[in-house]
């Protein structure tokens, strides 16, 4: 798949836009499914607890709905934010709405698939710009805020 980069910062000439996104990447996932869980358990009593039988399936829901708000809001997760991280698209715009949920479709599918998880994991660590799989199929990146103001 090609698509138009030359609106993203280069990783050679400005490295600083990329430096240690997997790691940070990484602990914004856990801040951001400790959010999602917490979320989840405020929402259990308004169900009668009848949700602890499907509580697995409200953690999936709760946590896509909360990724595809506040991607599309402002191009991070309450997580990324934490640790001053954003997406950008391939021509280097924030996300909107529809991009807000494919990512989040994309990044759902790979959990859902071991094999896809490990390989955008590996596709994060090696590739220049440290885009997983649903980054580097939607022409995504994420990028150190600090560096782009």
């Amino acid at each position: 798949m090609t698509y138009m980069t030359s609106f993203l910062p280069d990783p050679v000439t400005q490295p600083e836009f990329y430096a240690d996104v997997p790691f940070k990447r990484l602990v914004a996932w856990l801040v951001d499914t400790l959010i999602i869980v917490v979320i989840c358990l405020l929402i259990l009593p308004f169900t009668a607890f009848t949700g602890l039988f499907f509580f697995p399936a409200m953690v999936l829901v709760v946590g896509f709905a909360y990724r595809v708000v506040t991607l599309a809001n402002r191009s991070a997760t309450w997580g990324m934010r934490l640790i001053a991280l954003e997406f950008r698209d391939s021509a280097g715009e924030r996300f909107g709405a529809g991009m807000a949920v494919a990512h989040t479709l994309g990044t759902t599918i790979s959990f859902a698939m071991p094999l896809l998880q490990v390989g955008s994991i590996v596709m994060m660590l090696v590739t220049a710009r440290r885009q997983g799989l649903s980054d580097h199929l939607l022409g995504t990146v994420a990028l150190n805020r600090a560096a782009a103001h």
